[in-house]
């Protein structure tokens, strides 16, 4: 191969790895929000702009920024419950600092590539005047039969 060649396939390549999150992760990304009970009404703000609206259990699509996600649930005859979703990095982020330098990061950074927020949210409404309510238990795993002993 030709030392042209050589150049223009490793340019392209450094190219297309500048970009690491934006390639593998992309700008936008799906959030699921389940709830107890179900059918609760969440809405999502982000910096005090409304983003988008979803029913439990149900998912929504958003862009990805480096700004948190609030998430106020409600459902008739229960308190509201607020969460907040955090704008973590994600993993394709390191990728571009170790291939594609300052670049790859600027690129997905001003694309939202190299955010990501948690992808499955639950959440819990207390009945309206009863602040007792926790999250359900944890699921167990099925006991171990018992074996009979025979008498002597």
């Amino acid at each position: 191969m030709s030392s042209a060649a050589s150049l223009t396939l490793g340019g392209a390549a450094a190219l297309l790895l500048t970009a690491c999150a934006s390639i593998i992760e992309g700008n936008s990304q799906t959030l699921t929000f389940n709830s107890n009970p179900l059918g609760a009404s969440c809405a999502l703000t982000r910096n005090g702009v409304a983003i988008g609206n979803v029913t439990t259990p149900g998912g929504i699509v958003v862009e990805k920024t480096k700004h948190d996600i609030s998430a106020v649930c409600s459902k008739d005859g229960y308190d509201d419950s607020t969460i907040m979703l955090k704008s973590g990095i994600a993993p394709a982020t390191f990728g571009n600092i170790v291939l594609g330098g300052g670049i790859g990061w600027a690129i997905d950074s001003a694309s939202g590539a190299d955010n990501k927020y948690p992808e499955i949210t639950n959440v819990y409404l207390n009945r309206r005047g009863d602040s007792s309510v926790q999250p359900p238990p944890a699921p167990q795993s099925p006991a171990e039969p018992r074996q009979q002993q025979r008498g002597s």
